[in-house]
């Protein structure tokens, strides 16, 4: 069958990404064809459309980690959907498309009160947020947690499962604006990341010390925060928000004098503070099939809300979209809708 899909032959560009026909081959054993009609937007996807993405080709490229549709064709050996199933997907990219074959292990019922736009804005989110905060830093009740771009659509999913674990959380967010359109989510303090960000850190903390740092930003406020955790504090480094660009394609220059000015941990002083560092990607997931399906079941059985939808832009509106996204300003999940 034909399907239209988002590719670049060389990653590096935004202006590479090209709309284009192909051919989608039948669904193999064990994979299951779906007709996608919603896909979230991600920072992994205009890493990999600027080529700062090690885990993706940098040939022919097609971007897009989450989706959700209609199943319309199995292979043999899928027993777990059939036609005319909603369902949501998470790929190792190619979601930038109006069809997609996937393995069944992929994919998850589509809730019945959701719509494809909110199936397409949970899954990545949710699964790093939870991943982070439960696999890694080992969550306990009555933590401090501390969440940086709080109003990103991770951001608004560790604050949720924090909450899970009555913890009280501390979120920040680049500016005023982005509070009052937080006021719903339940956060205990919500900071500006201004002049007065450290300083109005340490009066809400009141001489006590901070359980997890979840890190997405990767600049000048890592080293202050990082030096309030407590004893067996863990800081999580989920993503590096701060190397993004506003632009169609990357600005090397500044990329290079982020990376050379990146803040650096000690190692011998992590045994003397007794804290820790830990990174990831979901990409190191996706190849633990069914480790990552163990732990989108534990994310369902926690009954989180459905996803913040910042904006919808239309299929033909990609590039609009990601620029929207990329530039900083939305609140919750940006998503593209298909059909």
């Amino acid at each position: 069958m034909k399907r239209m899909v988002y590719k670049m032959q060389r990653t590096g560009s935004l202006n590479r990404l090209l709309l284009s026909n192909e051919e989608l081959s039948v669904p193999q054993p064990n994979e299951v064809t779906v007709e996608v009609k919603a896909i979230g937007l991600n920072f992994a996807d205009f890493f990999c459309i600027h080529g700062l993405y090690k885990a993706a080709p940098k040939y022919d490229l097609i971007p897009g980690l989450e989706f959700s549709g209609i199943v319309i064709d199995k292979g043999i050996g899928v027993n777990e959907f059939a036609p005319g199933d909603k369902v949501i997907g998470v790929s190792r990219f190619g979601a930038f498309a109006t069809h997609i074959n996937l393995n069944k292990n992929y994919l998850m019922k589509l809730p019945d009160d959701w719509t494809f736009e909110e199936g397409a804005s949970f899954v990545v989110q949710a699964l790093t947020a939870y991943y982070a905060l439960k696999e890694l830093g080992n969550i306990q009740q009555n933590q401090i947690v501390l969440i940086h771009s709080v109003a990103g659509g991770v951001g608004i999913y560790a604050n949720r499962i924090a909450k899970k674990f009555d913890c009280i959380t501390i979120g920040t967010v680049g500016s005023e604006a982005k509070i009052e359109k937080m006021k719903n989510e339940n956060v205990d303090y919500i900071l500006v990341r201004d002049s007065n960000f450290i300083r109005s850190l340490k009066e809400i903390l009141n001489n006590r010390k901070i359980d997890l740092l979840l890190e997405s930003l990767t600049g000048k406020y890592f080293k202050e925060t990082f030096n309030l955790l407590a004893p067996q504090g863990r800081a999580i480094i989920y993503g590096a928000s701060n190397f993004a660009t506003h632009t169609a394609f990357p600005n090397y220059l500044e990329l290079a004098f982020k990376y050379f000015t990146r803040p650096k941990v000690d190692i011998l002083k992590l045994i003397e503070q007794n804290r820790s560092v830990m990174g990831f990607n979901l990409i190191w997931l996706y190849d633990k099939e069914i480790y990552l399906k163990s732990l989108l079941d534990e994310l369902i059985k926690l009954d989180l809300s459905k996803p913040c939808i910042g904006e919808i832009f239309k299929f033909d509106e990609m590039y609009k979209a990601i620029m929207k996204f990329q530039s900083g300003k939305t609140i919750g999940k940006v998503v593209v809708k298909v059909q």
